[in-house]
């Protein structure tokens, strides 16, 4: 099954960035691409969203499986096609724009092709928007067009994490694997050489693995989860006290949460309360 839309290449393109192709494809297994270099001047980002197929770099085969995507510079050689045996269902945009190239290389994305996608979910919905915006108007709101492509590459942008060769691929899949659980116990004191033993490794290394994987500390990852919870309890469980909403997210000390609290929200427990008008 394929969805796809080609839309009109502008010469004076007025935005930021913008659309020249976007689809899906989904049970091809004879899906294969090969373009010399210099056949495509625009962006391809190409998205496995189930299945599994493989991509080319220097004369190396990579598999690429569900939530890790490709990213192509223009005029690059690209190769890549799907398993015959898991086809794979794949998500892609084609773009372009004035500056985006410099956009890129400043934020670090040319030194890898490879990649991770750590929200899976936000990335699907927002690549089905531009899909579904192309299908429906092609390029009657051009605008739109490119409120969508700039909204889906911000995505790409923030929830990518680079794929490296060897073991320290296999070990950042497996830090993300082990966020779900994290969140789900982030409230049980937090002890960091359970956590690397997990894992089978150093405290240390997994605490630089961590950070290279999510751009944070273990602690400030839990120090999230813990006050998300809390947010949560605060409008929710309307009866029941700042103290007990403390120590059920992981803060035996009050003021110690109250001081977390008002560091990450800019206010205290009560005021948010409050704010949504819940009397504490």
């Amino acid at each position: 099954m394929r969805r796809q839309i080609h839309l009109l290449t502008l010469p004076d393109m007025p935005f930021f960035c913008f659309p020249e192709s976007v689809g899906v494809y989904r049970q091809e297994p004879e899906h294969s691409v090969f373009r010399e270099a210099g056949a495509m001047n625009n962006f391809n980002i190409h998205y496995v969203a189930a299945g599994k197929g493989y991509v080319e770099f220097e004369g190396e085969i990579h598999e690429l499986g569900p939530g890790e995507a490709v990213l192509y510079f223009p005029m690059q050689r690209q190769r890549y096609y799907s398993s015959k045996e898991e086809p794979w269902d794949v998500r892609w945009f084609h773009f372009y724009g004035t500056g985006l190239q410099d956009f890129l290389i400043g934020r670090g994305f040319h030194e890898s092709p490879l990649w991770t996608i750590r929200n899976r979910v936000a990335f699907e919905q927002a690549h089905e928007a531009l899909l579904s915006e192309a299908e429906t108007y092609r390029m009657l709101h051009s605008s739109h067009l490119s409120t969508l492509t700039y909204a889906l590459l911000a995505e790409f942008i923030e929830h990518a994490v680079a794929l490296s060769r060897g073991n320290s691929k296999t070990s950042g899949k497996r830090i993300l694997e082990l966020l779900p659980v994290m969140q789900q116990e982030a409230a049980q004191p937090f002890i960091l050489e359970e956590w690397a033993g997990r894992l089978g490794i150093s405290s240390y290394y997994f605490c630089k693995l961590f950070r290279s994987v999510t751009e944070m500390t273990p602690m400030e990852f839990v120090t999230r989860c813990r006050l998300q919870m809390a947010k949560q309890w605060l409008l929710e469980r309307k009866e029941t006290t700042i103290g007990q909403i403390a120590k059920d997210a992981g803060y035996p000390s009050v003021s110690y949460f109250n001081k977390r609290f008002m560091e990450h929200e800019g206010m205290t427990p009560t005021a948010y309360r409050r704010l949504y008008g819940v009397q504490s």
